[in-house]
């Protein structure tokens, strides 16, 4: 039997700002990314999040970002790696508090945005990641982009890694993420989205180098939870993949 991860991004609204549709998004993934106040949330929006994840039994990771509320932690920053590892561990400590309170594992880290596609490309960055995931657990799993610097860090210092893919994203020959400041970065049309959430976890990430082409493997599919359509992607990816044999099945 095949199986898939499913995550998606949450937590994300700001006192009376209110991003994505958590509560119905959580019935179709099994894995979700809280927000820990930098980029986005804040406390009372934590707690809820994870109290909303007991109650619909999926696993809670940790969503990290820099310091960027306005920007929604999509803006590149000039960090030192001692920063970085400091702003990491913080967040993540912010959000086990509150799993700790509400009795819930936290079972994973993914870095957002910016940080987390700065760090696919760069190794110091994705070292300094993966150091503050190590220092608060080692049993923490790290999730980066498939074929990326992040996930190397993190098999470099013996933590357990996922390898992720973007069903509602459009990728470069490199195998990174297309900017979204580019057309077509987005994939809006869910029928679109499921094609390739299954092209994603039957073959992994297609990469063009200069040694030739590999597909690197996808353990778990990100759905972004503050877009327009993610309630539409989420449906349609779900039942696609169930269709073709997949299990959903958390990283537990």
């Amino acid at each position: 039997m095949k199986s898939i991860d499913i995550n998606c991004d949450m937590g994300e609204s700001f006192g009376k700002y209110i991003l994505g549709n958590d509560s119905s998004l959580m019935e179709l993934v099994s894995s979700v990314n809280i927000a820990c106040g930098m980029h986005a949330g804040d406390p009372l929006v934590m707690q809820t999040t994870v109290r909303l994840a007991k109650q619909k039994m999926v696993a809670v990771g940790a969503h990290p970002g820099y310091p960027d509320l306005q920007g929604f932690g999509r803006r590149a920053m000039d960090m030192t790696p001692e920063e970085v590892e400091s702003f990491i561990l913080y967040q993540i400590g912010a959000l086990w508090g509150f799993c700790r309170g509400a009795g819930v594992d936290l079972v994973h880290v993914k870095p957002h945005g910016a940080l987390y596609n700065q760090a696919a490309k760069d190794a110091g960055l994705a070292a300094a990641i993966a150091r503050a995931v190590k220092q608060f657990s080692q049993q923490l799993i790290l999730v980066g982009l498939a074929g990326s610097q992040l996930v190397n860090a993190g098999e470099e210092v013996g933590l357990r890694v996922v390898s992720e893919g973007f069903p509602d994203r459009a990728y470069n020959l490199d195998g990174s993420l297309r900017s979204r400041r580019e057309p077509g970065a987005l994939l809006h049309d869910p029928i679109l989205a499921a094609e390739q959430a299954v092209r994603l976890a039957d073959q992994g990430i297609r990469i063009e180098s200069g040694s030739g082409l590999r597909f690197s493997k996808v353990q778990t599919l990100c759905i972004h939870g503050d877009e327009p359509g993610a309630l539409e992607n989420a449906t349609a990816i779900r039942q696609v993949l169930e269709k073709h044999g997949f299990t959903i099945k958390n990283l537990v």
